[in-house]
């Protein structure tokens, strides 16, 4: 994609110093924004283009994401920080190799599981071998942090402290989230343990983000922002009980809250 959108090395540098220039001081841009300042420096800032090139200063530790500002229509807006003004500084004393892969594994799985080590890979770019070595490193060192079950000869590995955060199986919770949330991305193999016939993918015309019910897949929704209201289109099955539209209308009610504008279901 670099090469399809004419980004070259040299190019990229350049891009990376005007955008680390633009977000300096703590001024925190929109993507049209740091798009008028590439276009003062001569980039033809628009399309895949301007996507990648914040895309490679994103990689690169040049920009991370700044304070959500709002727009005249009243939406949130994201926008993009310097990176080394906006994170800490890493910690002395940085774990080698061997030691942080079994960090992040206990972190994955302890945070995440029950989930397989396909799962875990998939969702750190390691490679299985990377995440099994890290698994049994952690394992050694911590024996008790992590119980494994076997489900269709697959191996799952979790936290073996009790989770007793959430409401229980049955309060009727539900959850708003994105399509991208880590709720769902956090996996791959196991990702149909969430349950439900909902899409993960969009549909034409249909909603493309997740409900969840008690943690379960149960629906999918969608959102627009009209005459300075946010517009929610639910969609839940089988048919919800009286407490379940409650739990539906408080959610709606907490992501109004959250946006700052009157929040009305569809």
């Amino acid at each position: 994609m670099y090469r399809r959108t004419g980004i070259d090395a040299a190019g990229a540098a350049k891009s990376n110093r005007v955008l680390a220039r633009a977000v300096a001081g703590g001024a925190h841009r929109t993507r049209e924004q740091l798009a008028a300042e590439l276009l003062k420096a001569g980039f033809a800032a628009g399309g895949l283009e301007l996507a990648y090139r914040i895309m490679f200063a994103e990689a690169s530790g040049v920009l991370v994401s700044g304070s959500p500002v709002r727009s005249a229509g009243g939406a949130l807006k994201q926008t993009y920080a310097l990176f080394d003004e906006r994170v800490p500084p890493a910690p002395a004393g940085l774990l080698d190799r061997p030691a942080a892969l079994a960090e992040l594994a206990r972190r994955y799985f302890t945070s995440r599981g029950p989930a397989t080590e396909k799962d875990c890979a998939d969702w750190s770019g390691l490679t299985v071998a990377d995440v099994r070595s890290g698994l049994r490193l952690a394992l050694e060192s911590d024996p008790g942090s992590l119980g494994s079950a076997r489900i269709d000869g697959v191996a799952y590995y979790f936290s073996r402290t009790p989770d007793t955060a959430g409401g229980g199986s049955g309060s009727g919770r539900i959850d708003l989230i994105q399509c991208y949330d880590e709720y769902v991305m956090g996996y791959s193999r196991s990702r149909h343990f969430l349950g439900g016939a909902a899409p993960f993918a969009p549909m034409a015309g249909e909603p493309v983000h997740l409900v969840l019910r008690d943690g379960r897949l149960a629906g999918v929704w969608r959102h627009s922002f009209v005459r300075g209201r946010c517009e929610l289109d639910i969609r839940i099955g089988p048919p919800a009980d009286p407490e379940v539209e409650s739990a539906i209308d408080r959610a709606a009610a907490a992501c109004g809250s959250y946006l700052g504008m009157p929040a009305v279901r569809l």
